[in-house]
């Protein structure tokens, strides 16, 4: 039998999710949420919805969390009609979102403390690899529950690590996202210096690839120097603002440097001001580029 999975957060992430747990045959209710992707497919595939996280909760083995970030997830956990209030004894909740480690740990005791268990398992990778099934995962848990959730995780990721107990999941992802986002920051700011300079941006590309400049964040990148195409980066720049903030709070309450990654949050920060909270991390290129006139 096929484990009961409720989940909450169906966007552009998450959509991805839901699908390859129900196409996979996974019973499934969602969360009927303004936030989410239209559900029509997901309807299709026999996946019901729930009106609260207590009601997504109360007919679920494992809950799946794919929110914004550390306040959504305590609000959905622990707010009335929360997921905390309908939770049975012994179910898995599973956060997949981005969150302050210090957050997840409260969350975890919470979910303990309520008769259920709980692991962290952020994702890297883009809505295109979450629809593919092909996510990678950074799971923060007991050893025992982690391989417990494995053949559930391996529905929607290719690469699942144990990273370490509760926590570490997340403390990982800020990681990654730090070295990832700080890298497409220096590029962007290479990019716009190399347009006034009056270097062709396929030549700086071609340079790069070729030299120390190469790598995934220069791939993402490619499209919208070229061609001013963003569709291979959909990640917006207010949420790459958050994930840094909440890097240099991890930093700051490690008693690391944090000064590179300050001026990485200071550039995203400039670039949500000028281009939106909407706009996507490729246009920081163009932002950054309009900038000196």
């Amino acid at each position: 039998m096929k484990q009961r999975i409720g989940m909450i957060g169906i966007g552009l992430m998450g959509h991805g999710i839901a699908y390859n747990l129900a196409s996979k045959g996974h019973p499934l209710a969602v969360l009927e949420h303004a936030g989410n992707q239209p559900l029509d497919e997901l309807l299709a595939l026999g996946v019901t919805t729930r009106t609260t996280g207590a009601a997504v909760a109360a007919d679920s083995e494992v809950v799946i969390l794919c929110v914004t970030g550390s306040p959504q997830v305590e609000a959905v956990l622990t707010g009335a009609d929360g997921v905390l209030a309908g939770l049975r004894p012994g179910t898995i909740v599973v956060d997949c979102s981005t969150a302050i480690p210090e957050s997840t740990v409260k969350m975890a005791q919470a979910v303990q403390a309520a008769g259920g268990r709980f692991v962290d398992a952020p994702m890297t990778r883009l809505p295109k690899q979450a629809r593919e099934g092909r996510l990678n995962l950074l799971v923060g848990g007991e050893a025992a529950l982690f391989e417990t959730l494995r053949p559930i995780l391996a529905c929607f990721a290719e690469n699942i690590t144990h990273v370490g107990p509760v926590g570490a999941g997340h403390r990982m992802k800020l990681l990654h996202n730090y070295v990832s986002l700080g890298s497409i920051a220096l590029i962007a700011e290479a990019a716009a210096l190399s347009e006034a300079a009056g270097i062709a941006p396929g030549v700086l590309v071609d340079v790069l690839a070729k030299g120390g400049g190469g790598g995934a964040a220069l791939e993402r990148l490619t499209p919208y120097m070229t061609t001013r195409d963003a569709s291979n980066l959909q990640f917006v720049m207010s949420n790459a603002l958050k994930d840094l903030t909440y890097y240099t709070e991890m930093a700051g309450n490690a008693g690391a440097e944090r000064t590179i990654a300050e001026a990485v949050a200071a550039t995203f920060r400039e670039g949500v001001a000028r281009g939106g909270a909407q706009a996507l991390v490729p246009e920081l290129v163009s932002l950054l580029a309009s900038k000196r006139r």
